[in-house]
């Protein structure tokens, strides 16, 4: 299959001529329950989520962004199903259970406080072999000297209470703060630029293939091309497919 391209297809198909253990990073946000019809497609979890399990490298990392419909007075949890499904199932560790804070409420609601989150599972097979975490979180009090903790209390008496300078920013919380992109480009859930390039970046290297399996308007793969990595994108939607391809070809930008 040739990389740097979106494939108009069923996912699992197009999983199925992939070869094993070939996919560094797959970042992706699927349908999930009946919160949105995108054209009235259908598709398999069961399938997908093993075949991502077969395409991933060891070291590999699957970022799996969903969130859950409430039905009969009751969330239905398919997300922490999911995540169990892709653990002991499928064999995966769930390497950090992250938050997209979007920053604004998305789906109104008359009973419940307001809904302003979805989960980032960060599954990986073995220890993952990028681990290039943000560290742009600003330090409230940097520039302040303190002992590490490990050398506090008693320890400080022991060891001679080891001390470092507070820097000005620090590795990010798991909780992401990112405004969703709603309703741009035709397509009605696009993923936010900025969330990917961050998974992007915090997960894979340069040079290394990111999937994904649900590519709607093209926004991992597009940030994937700016990040200088090979992509690939599966897509059901022959019309999402051609917003995607349109988004791809325009001009790089910095996400530096």
């Amino acid at each position: 299959m040739e990389l740097n391209k979106i494939y108009c297809g069923d996912n699992c198909d197009l999983l199925g001529e992939l070869p094993k253990d070939c996919i560094d990073l797959v970042v992706t946000s699927p349908p999930y329950d009946d919160l949105r019809t995108y054209g009235g497609h259908t598709w398999d979890f069961y399938g997908v989520a093993w075949q991502l399990k077969r395409v991933l490298k060891p070291g590999g990392v699957i970022v799996w962004v969903v969130a859950d419909a409430t039905k009969d007075g009751s969330e239905t949890l398919t997300s922490m199903k999911q995540a169990i499904h892709f653990k002991e199932a499928c064999g995966l560790n769930v390497w950090d259970t992250m938050i997209w804070d979007k920053g604004v409420q998305t789906a109104p609601t008359d009973s419940r406080y307001y809904s302003v989150w979805e989960y980032c599972f960060v599954f990986s097979k073995g220890r993952p072999n990028a681990l290039n975490l943000l560290t742009d979180r600003k330090n409230i009090s940097a520039g302040s000297k303190r002992i590490a903790l490990k050398n506090c209390r008693k320890e400080k008496r022991e060891y001679g209470g080891k001390s470092f300078i507070t820097q000005e920013t620090g590795r990010r919380f798991n909780i992401w703060t990112i405004n969703p992109s709603c309703g741009e480009n035709d397509h009605p859930a696009v993923f936010p630029e900025r969330l990917a390039a961050d998974h992007i970046q915090s997960w894979s290297n340069p040079g290394d293939l990111v999937l994904d399996p649900f590519t709607g308007s093209g926004t991992t793969c597009k940030a994937a091309k700016e990040l200088g990595r090979n992509f690939l994108g599966f897509e059901i939607n022959p019309e999402y497919c051609k917003i995607a391809e349109r988004r791809i070809a325009q001009e790089v930008l910095d996400f530096a």
